[in-house]
């Protein structure tokens, strides 16, 4: 076992030990936490501990703080440069769906990762050094934005490249199909909670593809956690655990669905009835 994480130096709280139950409390933590005191830099490295038991939290949020250290008080594009010419980070076009492009140390050990956690890595360098980039939800491919420049987008995987309306619409339409319209909703900011789950869903995806269940079983506990899921969602996670072969935690989720206040009576009988169903074999 490693030794306890130190208190994190840029002010997020204690990070989380590299024990897995531990990992999973202070994952359940962070992500109930309000928005703003949410740290999106620990959060995707509790993601890639769950992978790695052998990754100190700790450790790799100190890499952080020393890739900033080296940049100092900048702008966004001082940043980029660090990040893609001085580290040579770069979109992974040859192994896309690999598992790896999702964590974040892995971004750093492979200077290799997906839009989003190339974004995520921006991000965190950024925020040492005062450049608060936002994250961008557009579909098939996430966008960053420096407030300073609203009109602007970044886009990680392609190097920092700067699009304008014109170029993320042309940009949707090459990911999501001919006929996509890029809505206004679809360049707006996301917060940290949304990023997270962003980043699990593209895990589970990748899993999927693998059959690789072990995997999946723990990304769907990491994802279950997080709050303010819409019902369709969450029903959706508790059929990811039937599948996954985690019964016991389906019908503890599905029971938890039918209590809800605002679910309809007519949903909750079937979610309750589902629950039923599944732990009937061991009554």
């Amino acid at each position: 076992m490693q030794r306890q994480a130190a208190t994190n130096s840029v002010g997020s709280g204690p990070t989380a030990t590299v024990i897995g139950m531990d990992r999973s409390a202070r994952w359940r933590e962070i992500v109930t936490r309000p928005e703003a005191e949410l740290p999106l830099d620990e959060g995707a490295l509790l993601i890639a501990a769950m992978a790695d038991d052998s990754l100190d939290v700790s450790v790799q949020l100190a890499r952080l703080d020393d890739a900033a250290a080296q940049i100092g008080r900048a702008d966004a594009g001082a940043v980029c440069r660090f990040v893609f010419e001085t580290l040579g980070v770069r979109g992974d076009l040859q192994t896309y769906d690999d598992p790896r492009n999702s964590y974040l140390d892995q971004v750093l050990d492979r200077r290799l990762g997906i839009p989003i956690s190339i974004s995520v890595l921006l991000m965190e360098i950024g925020r040492r050094c005062g450049v608060p980039l936002e994250g961008v939800g557009m579909p098939g491919h996430f966008l960053l934005r420096d407030p300073r420049e609203p009109d602007v987008l970044i886009d990680a995987f392609s190097g920092g490249r700067r699009l304008d309306h014109a170029a993320c619409a042309e940009l949707l339409r090459a990911v999501a199909g001919a006929e996509a319209q890029l809505l206004p909703a679809y360049l707006a900011p996301v917060g940290p909670r949304s990023i997270l789950a962003r980043m699990l869903a593209n895990l589970d995806q990748s899993f999927r593809r693998r059959d690789d269940k072990e995997g999946g079983r723990w990304v769907t506990r990491l994802r279950a956690a997080i709050p303010g899921q819409p019902l369709t969602e969450r029903v959706a996670l508790a059929d990811t655990f039937v599948r996954l072969g985690c019964v016991d935690e389906a019908a503890s989720l599905f029971e938890e669905l039918a209590r809800r206040p605002e679910t309809p009576v007519d949903v909750a009988r079937r979610l309750q009835a589902r629950a039923r169903g599944l732990l009937a074999p061991y009554n």
